[in-house]
């Protein structure tokens, strides 16, 4: 068969060839191409590479002279038994770019009506439901579960990234912002791993991220940054953490009578049924109680910055 190699291109990858791809493109060998590499080919044109273009794989197998062969996939298994290389190996996380396409298919013209009318508005809810989905897995220690709902808050972000590609001047940002945005936010608040802090320990580690963000965020109190729509007992744990670290007053502790973790969860759950049956929500109760702390905190920041 006159198609010695098969370097088969990726989809994902459009117009990259790996190590093993240039060299077998660039050897003794004529070079052809079919219509599912058409952009590899253009790419080797233009590299001064010659390459022909051909129909199909029968347009292939039927030359005289021995052929190296770009191909997609598909096109790949019409020419069994050829060795094969792959042209650009995909590294970790290629698949992100085909949520990316997809959620540009459905926001596009002849797309999903459905999806094209979200605003980050209509989308808000969606966010939480799937994060305490994701997090209900992790609690029941799932992997399929956990798979499939970290892929829903996955597709989260990535619809409000697409959303904000849309938007107007001052408010839009893409898919490729949000991603750089984080990757800068990592390497920056990691010194000790990307620059040249040298090595710490994990209380180190905490103690240098906080004083990065306090540098990066200029806040003047510890409620700045503090989701307040997130339960009570979470938002007043976030506030008792930061004011602690902070050296600003923090509630005074009651008496935990109780031995773990579980004993604690189940006398707040005593006090949350004793609460009921006076006809008051301790979720409420709670958020008015950490609503007034934050107030304190608030209050307390600013009086050390005046002074």
């Amino acid at each position: 068969m006159p198609v010695v190699l098969v370097v088969t291109v990726n989809p994902r990858l459009p117009a990259l060839l790996g190590a093993s791809g240039w060299q077998a493109v660039t050897g003794d060998d004529a070079v052809v191409a079919l219509p599912g590499a058409a952009a590899e080919a253009g790419m080797l044109r233009a590299a001064g590479v010659r390459v022909e273009e051909l129909p199909d794989a029968v347009a292939a197998a039927a030359r005289a002279d021995p052929v190296v062969c770009l191909a997609s996939p598909a096109e790949t298994a019409a020419l069994p038994g050829v060795p094969a290389v792959a042209g650009a190996p995909e590294p970790p996380g290629a698949r992100l770019l085909d949520v990316v396409t997809v959620m540009d298919r459905l926001r596009s013209p002849g797309g999903c009506p459905w999806d094209a009318e979200q605003t980050h508005a209509s989308l808000r809810g969606y966010l939480l439901e799937e994060a305490h989905e994701a997090y209900d897995a992790i609690v029941d220690d799932d992997p399929v579960a956990m798979r499939e709902e970290l892929g829903d808050v996955l597709l989260q972000v990535v619809f409000h990234a697409r959303v904000a590609a849309e938007a107007g001047e001052k408010r839009r940002f893409d898919v490729d912002d949000v991603a750089g945005d984080l990757v800068d936010k990592l390497v920056r608040r990691h010194p000790h791993v990307f620059g040249d802090a040298g090595p710490r320990d994990f209380a180190q580690v905490e103690a240098g991220w906080d004083e990065i963000k306090k540098a990066e965020k200029q806040r003047r109190s510890p409620t700045e940054g503090v989701s307040r729509s997130q339960p009570a007992a979470s938002w007043g744990a976030a506030l008792v953490r930061r004011a602690g670290r902070a050296g600003l007053p923090t509630p005074a502790p009651a008496e935990l009578t109780v031995d773990s973790p579980e004993a604690l969860g189940e006398r707040l759950l005593a006090v949350v049924a004793a609460a009921e049956a006076r006809g008051w929500d301790a979720e409420d109760a709670l958020r008015e109680a950490v609503r007034r702390y934050a107030g304190e905190l608030d209050a307390e920041a600013e009086e050390r910055a005046r002074a």
